[in-house]
C-alpha cells in the first residue's frame, strides 16, 4: 500500500506540471529555501526534496538555545500557504545525470533530520554502539533542472568522542538539546545530594570554536546566566564558568583586529575565558578521575571530560562544538566522477552561471545540473561558507532561471558585512561603510536579523519575545 500511495503522488506531481519545466532543489536551507521561495511558479514546477520540512534562520538559534527566543521563530516551513512548492522529506541518495532521475531517501522519521550530522547518516550518531540507521525506502523523481544545495556536515577532525558527546548549534533540534541540557546541569547542580566539586564541573560550560557561532553563543549564555539564572539559583553563579577554546591565535578571524579585540576585551569584562592556541585531545562522557574517586555512580556520569593538549582533562557540564564544516557525502559519494571537486574541500565546482563543471580537461558543465551554498565553490573564489554568500547566489539564479537569461552576466558576490554579538547588548558589526561596536552595532545587529526574517509572523513575533523576556525574564523549564 505505500508503494502505491508513493505511485500516486507521483502521478499527479507529473499532472500539476502544467507543461512547464520541473526544477528539482535538494536541499532547505539559505540557497535550497531561498531559491525556491524565489522562482516564478508560473513557468517553473518546482520540487524541493529536503530531510527536513522547514528553513532554518541559523543566526538566532543561539538565542533559542538559552531562550531569549522560541524554537518556532527561527522557522519557515517549506510547505506554506503563499508558496505553490512541491515538498518530499527525503534525503537525495543518488542522481542519474543521462536519465535526469534522482533517487530519494524517506526520511520523515529520521531521528537525525532536524540536528547537526558530523558523519553519514547511515552509521548513526553513536559509533560506540556501532548502531547502523536502517536505510528507509527509496523513490524516483524526474527534474528538467537540478539545484545542489545540500549544505555541509559538521566537522570534528575526528576527535574521539566530539561525534557522540558535543552538542552542536546547526538546527532546531541542536539548539532544543543544548537548553535542555542547560538547564539540567544547573538544576543537577541546585541538589543537595550534589557535592561541590561536581557542582564546579556541571557548571562550567566549554566552547571549541572561536568563530562567529561559538562567540555568540558564549554571549548569549553569560546574559542568560546572569540575567535570570541568577536569580533562580544565586548561590550557584559562583561556580560558573565559560570558556572559549580555539587552536587559532585569535578568534573571529574574519574580523578585523580592532574588532577583535575589542570582542575579547569584552569577554574579559564578563569573566569569559578565551583559550587561544588550544588543541582538544577528547571528550568522553565522566568526570575527570580527581572527581570521579568518589563512590557516588551519580556523580561520575553527569558531566564530561574535556582533554587538551595544554591543560590535560577538564570536567565540563556540556561542550559546544563549532570548528566548521566538511563536505556532504551526498557530494562525496553519490555524485559519480562526472562532477568536478574543489581539490581541498571537496565542494562542487561551478562556473559563474553556478552550473556544476564537468569531471574533464575541458571548461564544459554538466547539463541542466546547479550548485549552491557550502558545498559548492565558484572556481577561482574563495567565497566563505555563509549564509550570506548562499542566500545571494539563490537569488542571482532565481533572477536568471525567472528572466531566461542564464547565459549573460555572471554571479558575482557583494559583501554586506559580518556582525557578531559579544554580551552585555554590545555587538561588532565589519562592513565596507566602517567598523561600528557598542550599543549602536547591538541594535543594527537586532534590526538586520529582524528585517532579514522571511515571513511577517516572526517579524512581528520576534520583537514581541523580545520585549517579554525583557520584562519578564527568560523561561527555564524543561520539557
Amino acid at each position: 500500500m505505500a508503494q502505491q500511495r508513493r505511485g500516486i503522488s507521483m502521478q499527479e506531481l507529473d499532472e500539476q506540471r502544467d507543461s512547464r519545466e520541473r526544477i528539482v532543489i535538494l536541499g532547505s536551507g539559505w540557497a535550497g529555501y531561498t531559491l525556491a521561495r524565489d522562482l516564478d511558479h508560473r513557468k517553473y514546477q518546482t520540487v524541493v526534496v529536503s530531510p527536513r520540512s522547514y528553513f532554518v534562520f541559523t543566526p538566532l538559534l543561539a538565542s533559542t538555545s538559552v531562550g531569549t527566543l522560541e524554537f518556532r521563530l527561527t522557522l519557515e516551513p517549506v510547505r506554506a500557504r503563499n508558496q505553490k512548492v512541491s515538498f518530499f522529506q527525503g534525503w537525495a541518495d543518488a542522481v542519474d545525470f543521462e536519465k535526469k532521475t534522482l533517487e530519494v531517501e524517506e526520511s520523515v522519521e529520521d531521528p537525525y533530520q532536524g540536528t547537526a550530522l558530523v558523519t553519514d547518516r547511515h552509521e548513526g550518531r553513536n559509533a560506540e554502539k556501532k548502531v547502523e540507521k536502517q536505510k528507509g525506502k527509496v523513490f524516483s523523481v524526474g527534474y528538467d533542472k537540478l539545484v545542489i544545495a545540500v549544505g555541509c556536515y559538521s566537522q570534528t577532525f575526528g576527535t574521539p568522542g566530539v561525534k557522540e558527546h558535543a552538542y552542536f548549534l546547526k538546527d532546531v533540534g541542536d539548539a532544543r538539546k543544548i537548553r535542555n541540557r542547560l538547564l539540567s546541569c544547573f538544576e543537577t547542580a541546585s541538589l543537595p545530594t550534589t557535592s561541590e566539586a561536581m557542582k564546579k564541573q556541571l557548571l562550567n560550560f566549554a566552547v571549541v570554536g572561536g568563530g562567529p557561532t561559538g562567540i555568540e553563543w558564549s554571549a548569549e549564555l553569560h546574559d542568560m546566566i546572569h540575567e535570570d539564572m541568577a536569580r533562580f539559583y544565586p548561590e550557584l553563579v559562583k561556580y560558573t564558568r565559560i570558556t572559549v577554546y580555539d587552536v587559532a591565535d585569535k578568534v573571529l578571524a574574519m574580523f578585523d583586529e580592532k574588532l577583535a579585540e575589542y570582542a575579547m576585551k569584552a569577554f574579559r569584562r564578563q569573566d569569559i575565558s578565551i583559550q587561544t592556541n588550544h588543541h582538544v585531545l577528547s571528550l568522553r562522557r565522566g568526570a575527570p578521575g580527581s572527581v570521579e574517586q568518589r563512590d557516588d555512580v551519580k556523580e561520575s556520569t553527569t558531566c564530561y571530560t574535556l582533554d587538551l593538549k595544554e591543560e590535560g582533562e577538564i570536567g565540563v557540564g556540556m561542550c559546544v562544538w563549532s570548528t566548521g564544516l566538511m563536505m556532504n557525502p551526498f557530494v562525496e559519494k553519490a555524485l559519480d566522477s562526472k562532477v568536478k571537486r574543489h581539490p581541498r574541500s571537496h565542494g562542487i565546482l561551478t562556473n559563474d552561471k553556478l552550473e556544476a563543471k564537468r569531471n574533464s580537461d575541458d571548461d564544459s558543465t554538466v547539463p541542466d545540473v546547479y550548485a549552491l551554498g557550502d558545498c559548492a565553490i565558484l572556481e577561482g573564489t574563495a567565497y566563505p561558507a555563509t549564509a550570506q554568500v548562499a542566500s545571494q547566489k539563490a537569488t542571482w539564479l532565481a533572477k536568471r532561471f525567472n528572466k531566461g537569461d542564464l547565459h549573460k552576466n555572471g554571479f558575482t558576490y557583494k559583501d554586506l558585512g559580518v556582525m557578531a554579538y559579544v554580551g552585555n547588548w554590545n555587538a561588532i558589526l565589519q562592513s565596507q561603510g566602517g567598523d561600528i561596536s557598542g550599543r549602536v552595532a547591538w541594535f543594527i545587529w537586532r534590526g538586520a536579523y529582524l528585517a532579514k526574517s522571511v515571513s511577517w509572523r516572526n517579524r512581528i513575533l520576534i520583537p514581541i519575545y523580545w520585549m517579554v523576556n525583557w520584562i519578564f525574564g527568560r523561561d527555564i523549564s524543561r520539557f
